[in-house]
């Protein structure tokens, strides 16, 4: 579960919409879950504002979410952009992403995954769901498969053919299973990549080695 310790380094982040309702329920959901202040701004004063390095931007406010991004892009590139969406395809978050957003959730997406997405978005790396994340991998580097080792990282044979099954999606059972070893075992290589890594949780593990990845063929 995600600490509001781990939110200390950003105090206050932006939000464009025009649902009252969901700015009220985002202000509240992160002043009380992580000490975060949430600043209500239109896409004029987001791009103007040079005090905030993360915006959350609220697809449903705008007909014109792309340019809109790419306008961020040219003008503010330093500033980390969050999408918050409906349930969207692969293809309609690639362009997304491809526009240059660095994360996107759900509207439905639960408090844990809000922070875990502004904590993991702060350190300079990409949220998405694992699978579309997985996918833009594949897309990257179509010819190569996940190398085993992320950066800084020493990995064991058996260890790095358990970090490519796991960017590939596969769950424990199907990791044990393609390599012939019980789930426990699987469990016990995780938890020494973890430490290796420096993670606290498979989901940030996951998201770790995804974007170790990304930003080696990319």
């Amino acid at each position: 579960m995600m600490d509001a310790a781990l939110l200390t380094t950003q105090r206050q982040i932006g939000l464009v919409s025009t649902d009252s309702l969901r700015i009220a329920g985002l202000q509240a959901i992160f002043a009380e879950r992580y000490g975060v202040e949430v600043v209500p701004l239109s896409f004029a004063g987001a791009l103007r504002s040079r005090a905030l390095s993360v915006v959350l931007i609220d697809a449903s406010s705008t007909d014109y979410l792309l340019e809109l991004l790419a306008s961020f892009r040219r003008t503010r590139q330093g500033l980390k952009l969050i999408v918050l969406g409906d349930e969207a395809s692969f293809e309609e978050m690639q362009r997304i992403i491809g526009a240059g957003a660095k994360g996107f959730l759900t509207h439905r997406a639960s408090v844990e995954e809000l922070g875990l997405a502004l904590q993991v978005v702060q350190d300079g790396s990409l949220w998405a769901p694992r699978k579309v994340l997985a996918r833009l991998l594949e897309a990257r580097n179509a010819t190569q498969p996940p190398a085993g080792a992320p950066n800084g990282a020493k990995l064991t044979a058996r260890e790095s053919q358990v970090v490519s099954l796991l960017v590939a999606g596969k769950s424990n059972r199907e990791i044990g299973v393609a390599l012939g070893i019980d789930a426990g075992t699987v469990k016990a290589h995780m938890g020494r990549i973890m430490r290796k890594t420096g993670v606290g949780n498979r989901i940030e593990l996951t998201m770790y080695l995804l974007n170790q990845h990304l930003a080696q063929g990319g």
